[in-house]
């Protein structure tokens, strides 16, 4: 889930009755790749200043249904790389990148 500020919004009947619409409108299908979808992820992320606000919260042109992954994905993208010789491993370890 999200913050503690939108934990009610997240509760509400009104995103419950938005999310059901949202995801059957994409035949539970994730938008990026061919994987279930399992997230309805707002692309213009909910914040104080607008979570009372329908056209971002409520809004289908919004949201976007996601697999997990993918999610993952679009949050970890949020932080910038700021050195290209280093990486994580699979276990999250930074170590020198191969390229």
């Amino acid at each position: 889930m999200s913050k503690a500020y939108a934990k009610w919004f997240y509760q509400s009947k009104a995103w419950r009755k938005c999310r059901r619409s949202y995801y059957l409108s994409q035949h539970g299908l994730c938008e990026r790749c061919p994987a279930p979808g399992r997230i309805v992820h707002h692309i213009v992320y909910i914040t104080p200043a607008n979570i009372n606000d329908p056209n971002v919260t409520l809004n289908h042109d919004n949201l976007e249904l996601l697999c997990q992954d993918c999610h993952n994905r679009e949050h970890h993208q949020q932080h910038e790389v700021t050195r290209g010789d280093v990486m994580f491993d699979e276990d999250g370890n930074l170590i020198r990148s191969r390229s």
